[in-house]
């Protein structure tokens, strides 16, 4: 199944979902980062949540960036969504890996560790929307279950897998968002609530050959469904040259002149994507002389 995103509300009831397989982008990223099975697995989390929140954005050219900061080996996870669903990611330590559960698990939440998590809006505003909560256990999925009910006051219910084969490659990947619309009837949430309790992990779903539509009719299962849009997402960065020289001169006079004196030529590496970018001693002095400006 190619990489997609679905949208369904549920009719009369005031409740929307999204669900997204991601199986193609987490892949890209674990090649791009050369992350371990723990890494691969807390940054596809991050990317699908991403991709779904990104998809949501009412604004064509906005985006958001989700970024996890947790005491955990793998550090810092930062990953950035266009309102078309398209992300791109990156973590601190991509090969930092931890013994599986006990259940045979990956230890996400331990490697994530405790901390925060914020997410920014760019939404054509003058300044961008800023949200902060506390991780709840660094699983990912219940900590942005968190900044929903906190920062948005929106009820809502989430899940995220991301399945990792033995050949370390990603078999399956992908994610779930559901939120209550004001005025839903406590009935309606009760019901919902009896469908989330006994329902199957993400990746299982996904083994089993189910569809989009079919995991949203599951996650839904008795109520009349509307299938509202589907599109494609998937990775992709969106740095250039250009960026990476104005993000140069941003650093200052100092620290442009500095690099320009230790080495004949700089390497710049776009921690997106891991795309390589070089720099003379006289492209920098160029540079410099811009900042200057």
């Amino acid at each position: 199944m190619s990489d997609m995103i679905l949208r369904a509300i549920a009719r009369d009831a005031g409740i929307q979902i999204s669900a997204a397989v991601t199986t193609g982008l987490v892949e890209r990223a674990r090649q791009i980062h050369h992350a371990s099975p723990l890494a691969a697995a807390a940054l596809g989390r991050t990317l699908t949540a991403t991709a779904i929140m990104g998809s949501q954005l009412k604004i064509e050219d906005g985006s958001v960036t989700v970024q996890i900061k947790g005491n955990g080996p793998l550090g810092t996870i930062v990953c950035v969504g266009d309102a078309d669903g398209y992300v791109r990611g990156y973590l601190q330590d991509p090969a930092a890996d931890l013994p599986l559960r006990a259940d045979g698990k990956l230890a996400v939440g331990a490697g994530v560790g405790r901390g925060y998590l914020m997410v920014i809006k760019d939404i054509g505003m003058k300044d961008p929307v800023t949200g902060t909560v506390a991780l709840v256990n660094g699983e990912i999925a219940e900590d942005l279950t968190r900044y929903f009910a906190e920062s948005e006051q929106i009820p809502s219910a989430c899940a995220l897998g991301v399945l990792v084969d033995t050949d370390r490659t990603i078999k399956a990947a992908g994610g779930w968002l559901v939120q209550l619309m004001p005025g839903v009837k406590d009935a309606d949430i009760d019901r919902l609530e009896a469908n989330l309790a006994d329902i199957a992990p993400m990746t299982t779903m996904l083994e089993q050959g189910m569809t989009l539509e079919q995991i949203v009719q599951t996650v839904l299962e008795g109520f009349a469904v509307d299938f509202l849009q589907t599109d494609p997402i998937g990775y992709r960065c969106a740095c250039s040259r250009d960026k990476v020289e104005r993000a140069l001169i941003s650093m200052g006079k100092k620290e442009l002149s500095k690099m320009a004196e230790e080495q004949e030529v700089s390497e710049v590496t776009c921690q997106f994507c891991d795309k390589i970018y070089t720099f003379t001693r006289e492209e920098l002095q160029q540079l410099l002389a811009q900042a200057e400006k």
